[in-house]
């Protein structure tokens, strides 16, 4: 039986550790069942930039001969494919595609969600990561499959801590807690994490902040999980968080305030809590789990969203558009 074709559109975010989750979704099926090409949107801005990407991806549309373009994420992403693709389109949405983004004006806040939306008329197929997002679609909502991003269980697994602190240059007798701050520290509430640190010292006072930007390289992750006594979400939104569920699966504790699927994540997971945006409950969650001292069972809980089980349901999908 000859395989499906699928071309996967990925916005090119001009680091290694961008859209990473979608590059290892696309290599997994591209390594299993699915013939895979990719396409990365050089620009979301530049009009000119657009222009000449769309003269390509039809280029690339004609010599690949796609059966499904999947879209991995929303916004100019999405609008692009469903313009420039005669071909059964799959978007998945994952979260600022949809979500309100606090660092953002008015006007770029409405047209990123005009875009979104209009693409999914175009859609064959809606993906979101979460229930969360599904909420936030205008319409099609009866069309989308709930499919948050796996999590590769032969990367992110648990290692000894010693061992994961050494390969980073961490300290071997501070506590540590892992903050994501990516690209956006408005956002995800840096300013929260830090004033829950003070609350935090006052107890355990070698206690640090390691904060993850967008230039982490994404081979280190595992070892940052691993290399922590807990990681820490205090995100005004989110789709999915790959941090918590990375996270998760190296046993690594965490403290989240209620946010994307995060309590969906955490059932079962412990010691792990679900905390309020307030710094004092915050540091309180985290010094609970520094009195505990112990990893977590997240990697035995992990299973259902694993990168082989979701595939298999992404291929699904492509089969039954087709």
């Amino acid at each position: 039986m000859e395989k499906i074709r699928v071309l996967a559109v990925i916005p090119d975010g001009g680091n290694k550790v961008s859209m990473i989750f979608a590059h290892r979704q696309m290599n997994y099926l591209k390594e299993s069942s699915i013939d895979v090409g990719f396409f990365m949107l050089k620009s979301r801005t530049s009009l000119k930039m657009l222009f000449s990407d769309m003269i390509a991806f039809r280029q690339k549309i004609a010599m690949f001969k796609p059966d499904v373009v999947h879209a991995h994420y929303g916004t100019v992403t999405s609008f692009f494919c469903a313009l420039g693709a005669k071909k059964p389109l799959v978007i998945t949405f994952r979260g600022s595609d949809l979500n309100p983004v606090t660092s953002e004006n008015a006007f770029r806040k409405g047209l990123k969600q005009v875009l979104s939306q209009l693409s999914t008329l175009r859609a064959k197929h809606i993906i979101c990561v979460s229930q969360g997002l599904k909420k936030r679609l205008w319409w099609r909502n009866d069309e989308v499959s709930i499919i948050p991003s796996g999590i590769d269980l032969s990367i992110f697994k648990p290692l000894p801590i010693k061992y994961a602190r050494e390969r980073l240059g961490l300290s071997l007798t501070d506590r540590i807690i892992l903050f994501n701050v990516g690209k956006s520290p408005l956002v995800k509430r840096l300013d929260l994490a830090e004033q829950s640190l003070k609350f935090v010292n006052s107890h355990f006072p070698n206690t640090c902040l390691v904060k993850l930007y967008e230039n982490i390289d994404p081979d280190d992750m595992p070892f940052y999980y691993n290399a922590a006594d807990c990681l820490l979400l205090t995100s005004d939104h989110e789709g999915s968080p790959n941090v918590v569920k990375e996270a998760i699966s190296c046993n690594c504790p965490v403290v989240s305030v209620d946010v994307g699927d995060v309590r969906e994540r955490l059932a079962g997971v412990w010691p792990s809590k679900i905390v309020k945006r307030d710094p004092a409950e915050i540091g309180r969650a985290i010094n609970e789990i520094f009195k505990l001292n112990r990893r977590s069972n997240g990697h035995n809980k992990i299973h259902e969203i694993s990168l082989d089980r979701l595939c298999t349901e992404i291929v699904n999908i492509y089969h039954s558009m087709l």
